[in-house]
């Protein structure tokens, strides 16, 4: 989807009800379009689930085919953006099981090293590498499922009820998996100062 050719057919002010709406009909330059909008957004989304840029553009670019394979389905209960977002989650889901189930994905090699900025101080820098890899490994050790909540709210900022929304579940479920994952890496947490 990178090619894109009839851009210029729908300016900014064309909304993306309209343009879901066109592309339910089948316009693809009106598809094109939500994925000009929406691809910033659903590439972090997923490289904040895998930590690996490969596997974030994998994850973008299949959650984008499922999308346009079923636009026709999409009732407009939400927004387009949560739609695509909800997609993301269970494309990035589903890759990482097949990635994990084939081992073609270590998870200790997913997160690609931060770039830190040498004017810190040296200490600061050690110490704050020392609690992301800490804050790394112990995501990785709790279920998908409570990662996904987990970084939908502590790392995206979203609120219970667009975490809601994405994961397709009650408000209240949100809020008890995400109290879950957190007793879960607190208690991951209290081992490793061990």
């Amino acid at each position: 989807m990178n090619n894109i050719s009839n851009l210029e057919n729908y300016s900014e002010d064309t909304s993306n009800a309209e343009l879901v709406k066109k592309s339910q009909f089948g316009d693809k330059s009106a598809f094109e379009q939500l994925v000009v909008r929406h691809q910033d957004l659903v590439f972090s989304l997923a490289y904040k689930l895998t930590g690996n840029h490969e596997m974030a553009n994998d994850v973008a670019q299949e959650s984008f085919i499922r999308a346009w394979k079923a636009i026709e389905k999409f009732r407009g209960d939400s927004t387009f953006s949560t739609w695509v977002y909800r997609i993301t989650v269970n494309t990035a889901w589903t890759l990482r099981k097949k990635a994990k189930k084939h081992n073609t994905l270590n998870i200790e090699d997913t997160y690609e090293p931060i770039v830190i900025d040498e004017k810190k101080d040296p200490e600061l820098v050690a110490i704050n590498s020392d609690l992301s890899s800490v804050l790394v490994g112990a995501l990785d050790k709790i279920p998908l499922d409570q990662r996904i909540i987990v970084e939908l709210k502590n790392i995206e900022g979203r609120s219970h009820k667009e975490i809601a929304e994405i994961l397709g579940i009650s408000v209240t479920a949100a809020k008890v998996r995400l109290h879950r994952a957190h007793q879960k890496l607190r208690q991951i947490l209290e081992e490793v100062e061990r």
